[in-house]
């Protein structure tokens, strides 16, 4: 098994470029292993639906990452404690949701280290019935990767602030993630360490069977289409957002001017079908106004956007605009 250097890169959407390349490019005679550190970000199960699975304004407000990934399960939160490993091999049945075979290893290092670490349920290792990593997997027609996180020493408030969704009446068919107690690694372990220092012990451990263990340091050029494939997908708010699947969302709110009920279909992230109902009272039909809103990327910039122009008043009589924004976007009522 080779080990894949990163180069210490930080950025979320570079560090699933790169493992998507890897997966799809490197030498099929190898197996890789993989470790990348993310910035505060928010990694996004393939099948899931973003909006439904954080807090878009704590994560706006804290800039934190939104990345969607290719490999399916839950949202999972990462920053600059929690360590990230892929194991990349050739694709074969056995191996497909044999998520024992591919986390032994890492349990067998760190109950080294003195952490009483196991494999619960189907793909999430625990200590003391506490979630430490969640696993996932994905594959392609000749090879495919096994990755998980391993909460080493993340900030445990942010985990719960970034993925406590505040979308309310929101209807998916989206697959939505089941919170777990989590718990940092360092928790188990006596006296401390960095992030950096438990990297290197980890690694060490899993090639402890071999005098020097491979590295391998992309090309310059290789280096450039993982860039590519970053800006082109992994940067873009069409593969983080769009493809989320379809939703429906109803929110009612009373205002002054009486009651405003907003009925939303999205499909590939745009406003595909907007129905306002309500006993309020306006100069204007409300039609004009869901015609303003159908086909907008359900994105609150754009809403912004579409919305600055136009007179609200006209519509509902006195409705603050900015409250309108959230009902259509925003917070809870």
């Amino acid at each position: 098994m080779i080990f894949i250097d990163n180069e210490g890169i930080t950025d979320p959407h570079i560090n699933l470029a790169l493992e998507e390349y890897a997966l799809r490019n490197f030498d099929y005679d190898h197996d890789y292993l993989l470790f990348y550190i993310n910035e505060p970000s928010i990694i996004i199960g393939r099948n899931q639906n973003t909006l439904e699975e954080i807090n878009h304004e704590y994560v706006e407000e804290k800039g934190i990452h939104v990345v969607r990934r290719i490999s399916g399960g839950g949202a999972v939160y990462h920053d600059t404690g929690n360590l990230n490993f892929s194991f990349i091999t050739d694709y074969d049945k056995k191996s497909l949701n044999n998520f024992e075979k591919f986390t032994a290893p890492i349990v067998r290092v760190l109950n080294t280290m003195g952490v009483d670490a196991e494999l619960s349920g189907r793909n999430d290792l625990q200590v003391n019935d506490r979630k430490i990593s969640g696993n996932a997997q994905f594959s392609s027609v000749d090879r495919m990767f096994s990755h998980g996180t391993l909460l080493f020493d993340s900030n445990l408030d942010e985990v719960t602030n970034a993925l406590d969704v505040k979308m309310s009446k929101i209807e998916s068919k989206g697959h939505k993630s089941v919170r777990s107690r989590v718990a940092n690694i360092s928790e188990f372990m006596e006296g401390s360490m960095e992030t950096a220092t438990f990297r290197q012990k980890l690694l060490e451990g899993l090639y402890e069977d071999r005098d020097e263990f491979d590295t391998y340091h992309l090309t310059e050029a290789e280096w450039k289409e993982v860039h590519n494939l970053k800006n082109e997908k992994y940067g873009q708010w069409d593969w983080n957002f769009g493809k989320s699947p379809d939703f429906n969302i109803q929110r009612t709110r009373r205002f002054d001017a009486g009651e405003i009920d907003l009925r939303l279909d999205v499909a590939d992230g745009h406003i595909d079908n907007i129905k306002i109902y309500g006993d309020f009272f306006g100069s204007e039909p409300v039609k004009q106004l869901e015609n303003y809103l159908e086909g907008a990327r359900y994105d609150r910039t754009e809403i912004e956007n579409r919305i600055e122009p136009i007179n609200i008043e006209q519509y509902f009589g006195a409705v603050p605009k900015h409250e309108f924004i959230e009902l259509v976007y925003g917070a809870d009522e």
